[in-house]
């Protein structure tokens, strides 16, 4: 186990590595002057010069990336140049407020997705099943920002259970804004919850035609038992697989979601930088969603290995 762990560990700096030379050489090839952008089309050519040799965009290519990477690893990475404030302070701050929102997210769409997959496989082809089935498809041809309008209408504006704006205080606790999260959580879980409720039932389904499975319940066994320690430590695989792939396209919603109900996030984040040319925020950003794909994804290979000693050794 442990050698398959630091096997992994390995391809994790690996991916971070191939990942920090794209993300640095395609924020090098946009169009415009970083200069021109942050001082003005009317700055002089001195002052032009001066921003640019503090910022080191005088130095070869390849001086930038190595001093750009060393200073994000040790964690200085630079003011925003838009904001003049510390990129590190407003990422961090915005990724905890993400980190709340998907957080929620989460909660509802994983355990709910295997409980009702689970359902459904052991109701196959019955009206539940068909049910549960027509309902997730219809979930994955939704896209968040329709998602996000339908709920702000019913549940905010008509019914009134929940705020439809999730704007926060900087120094926000999570049990004060929980109402808040409410409606961008479900609006960012329902696309993962129809995927994993396909394959955690697809999987089920297979496991209960095994013969381990048959067996177990001719010598008697209780279903609950069978279906902890035989069905559901064998169908989950495929299912820690999808909730790994997942995170990628949470990230992606969370762009959407927190600016169609105005939280204050990484996500939200990000679409400011772009629109102000922002290097160093863009940059920043772009890597740490890198490092919590490429951690997710080993967090699931080791779960993976755990479920099935098998994988430990290939």
């Amino acid at each position: 186990m442990l050698r398959f762990t630091l096997r992994r560990l390995g391809f994790v700096g690996l991916t971070f590595l191939i990942s920090s030379i794209l993300i640095f050489s395609l924020t090098q090839i946009l169009p415009g002057d970083v200069a021109t952008m942050v001082l003005g089309r009317f700055a002089t050519q001195q002052a032009l010069h001066n921003l640019r040799e503090k910022l080191g965009l005088n130095q070869p290519v390849y001086l930038q990336y190595f001093h750009w990477l060393f200073n994000f690893v040790i964690g200085k990475w630079g003011n925003s140049l838009s904001t003049n404030v510390s990129v590190f302070k407003l990422v961090i701050q915005r990724l905890r407020n993400s980190g709340m929102l998907a957080l929620v997210g989460c909660a509802m769409y994983i355990p709910l997705g295997i409980l009702l997959g689970v359902v459904a496989a052991f109701h196959r082809n019955k009206f539940i099943d068909q049910l549960i089935s027509i309902v997730s498809l219809g979930f994955i041809g939704l896209p968040e920002f329709v998602t996000g309008v339908v709920l702000i209408a019913f549940f905010a504006l008509k019914f009134h259970l929940f705020p439809a704006s999730s704007s926060i205080e900087p120094d926000a606790r999570f049990f004060e804004i929980l109402p808040k999260l409410i409606l961008p959580g479900i609006t960012i879980s329902l696309t993962n919850l129809a995927y994993v409720i396909r394959m955690t039932r697809s999987s089920t389904v297979d496991v209960l035609k095994m013969d381990y499975t048959r067996t177990a319940y001719l010598k008697g066994l209780k279903p609950g038992y069978v279906l902890r320690k035989h069905v559901l430590r064998n169908a989950l695989l495929p299912t820690v697989t999808i909730v790994a792939i997942g995170i990628a396209y949470l990230i992606g919603g969370l762009i959407i979601t927190e600016s169609l109900f105005g939280y204050p996030g990484v996500g939200r984040l990000l679409l400011y930088a772009i629109n102000h040319r922002d290097l160093p925020l863009i940059q920043a950003i772009s890597m740490i969603i890198v490092l919590i794909f490429t951690f997710t994804n080993f967090i699931a290979d080791v779960i993976y290995a755990y479920l099935d000693p098998r994988i430990r050794y290939r």
